[in-house]
């Protein structure tokens, strides 16, 4: 009896359970349920104020505007290698012999900046090239012509024969904002017209990569993909406007890993004005030893703020301490425009030139005070440095393997044409092989220009004949 009790009263809990389920769906699931679902607001970018309805921008204009105006760079340069102890007959007893010629293949970019054919790249891309060959968006190829070079900048200005040409108008720099858009157009691993996007990551960026005795750094900073043979392309905003030329990229590796630099247009478009017009750059100098004011200096001289460019040391018969510009001061502005950083006041100065007058803002002691400073050269005085190359009256040519060889030289170059001019007046003839100037190795006729445009008073040319005959000369670099 009880067992069967246990099984009537769980029959009768089975029964129950049934009964409930029964009424629990008739109860909440006979009837279609409506699901009303909150519509979310459209997904906006993280740059943009939650209330705008920007998108992102359109650059394809920009893009179609700068491809046709950016070019590839072809350099070719020959080296030979010889080691040699001085002594002819020592070298041909130990067996040394000259080797054989190396031919060195480098690539990048340029930008068109004229219809006739006036292109800029970096410096480092043409640098100690023989041959510079430019070829078209199109495909047409063209032998280039060394205009001029600024080590100091990173900027080189080439020339072609052709007319007609897309060039790209400058843009401003200085209105460039911390965000914005900008394209990078160049040929990276010799793949031709290649357009990047990116904003602009930072302003008046000095990296210390330029070792030039004179160098100005205050790069673009930016996150636009940029690899190897991009050096010398274009930066362009949204516009479709020049706002600089691309030059490095910070890697550990040699290749992009996030940023890249650009040189402004506010240093390039003076830069190929002074090459095009002087043929060499006409570096003004404040003529003091600075750096950034940090919180030490700032404690130092009580100041408000950390900001402006510490003067450490002025030089001496320079320009800013005939002015009254001393070492302690701490300048805050130039030509009427703040500076913050010594990047900054190096992209400021660089905009004159020797002999002209700029009004420099400084804080002495807490008090602002301003000086009207006559801008130097680099050798001290406001002339205008040309390029006494142009005015020796000689044209060159390269000399080749064979002649090299035949006069046991691995470098120089060769008279081709001999007019009235201190090279003749100082009794030199065609053909003769200038093979160093001032004791520093000429090479091709840049280096030519640079030792004689570096040059104050006495200069000294070395070389030898055709016919093996070694020669010296002196003369002045004076008019």
């Amino acid at each position: 009896m009880k067992k069967f009790g246990r099984i009537s009263f769980t029959f009768l809990l089975v029964i129950a359970g049934a009964f409930v389920a029964v009424w629990a769906y008739s109860t909440f699931f006979n009837e279609p349920q409506v699901v009303t679902v909150k519509e979310e607001p459209a997904i906006r970018y993280a740059s943009l104020p939650a209330n705008s309805e920007q998108t992102l921008p359109d650059l394809t204009f920009a893009a179609e505007k700068s491809i046709h105006t950016v070019v590839h760079i072809a350099t070719q340069s020959v080296r030979t290698g010889q080691w040699s102890s001085g002594n002819p007959f020592i070298d041909e007893f130990f067996g040394f012999r000259r080797s054989e010629p190396q031919v060195q293949q480098g690539f990048g970019s340029g930008v068109i900046l004229t219809e006739d054919g006036f292109i800029v790249t970096n410096n480092h891309v043409i640098q100690d090239a023989q041959k510079i060959k430019v070829i078209l968006n199109d495909k047409r190829e063209f032998e280039a012509r060394l205009v001029g070079a600024d080590p100091s900048t990173d900027l080189a200005l080439l020339k072609i024969d052709a007319k007609d040409l897309p060039f790209l108008t400058y843009g401003n720099s200085e209105n460039l904002q911390l965000g914005e858009w900008v394209l990078a157009v160049g040929n990276p691993f010799n793949l031709t017209s290649t357009v990047t996007a990116g904003i602009v990551s930072a302003r008046a960026r000095n990296l210390g990569i330029n070792e030039d005795t004179y160098s100005i750094e205050s790069f673009i900073q930016t996150d636009a993909a940029v690899n190897p043979g991009n050096s010398g392309g274009a930066l362009v905003n949204q516009q479709g406007n020049l706002v600089g030329i691309n030059a490095a990229i910070a890697s550990r590796t040699g290749s992009y890993t996030g940023y890249s630099f650009a040189i402004p247009v506010t240093i390039v478009k003076k830069v190929v004005e002074d090459l095009k017009k002087y043929g060499e750059v006409q570096r003004a100098l404040l003529g003091v030893n600075i750096g950034d004011v940090n919180a030490e200096i700032a404690n130092k001289l009580n100041l408000e703020r950390v900001e402006g460019v510490y003067v450490g040391a002025v030089t001496e018969n320079g320009a800013a301490k005939e002015a009254g510009i001393k070492a302690d001061d701490v300048i805050i502005g130039v030509g009427g425009e703040k500076v913050k950083t010594s990047a900054e006041l190096q992209e400021k100065i660089s905009q004159y030139r020797p002999g002209d007058d700029v009004k420099v803002d400084v804080l002495r002691n807490n008090e602002k005070k301003q000086f009207t400073v006559t801008l130097r050269n680099r050798h001290g005085d406001t002339q205008i440095v040309r390029d006494n190359a142009s005015v020796l009256g000689a044209e060159f040519v390269a000399v080749d393997n064979e002649l090299k060889n035949k006069l046991d030289i691995d470098h120089g170059i060769m008279i081709s044409k001999l007019d009235k001019g201190k090279l003749k007046d100082a009794g030199l003839e065609k053909g003769f092989v200038i093979t160093s100037v001032n004791k520093k190795p000429i090479y091709e006729v840049n280096d030519f220009k640079r030792e004689i445009g570096n040059a104050r008073g006495g200069i000294l040319v070395e070389g030898v004949y055709p016919s093996g005959e070694p020669a010296y000369f002196v003369f002045g670099v004076g008019k």
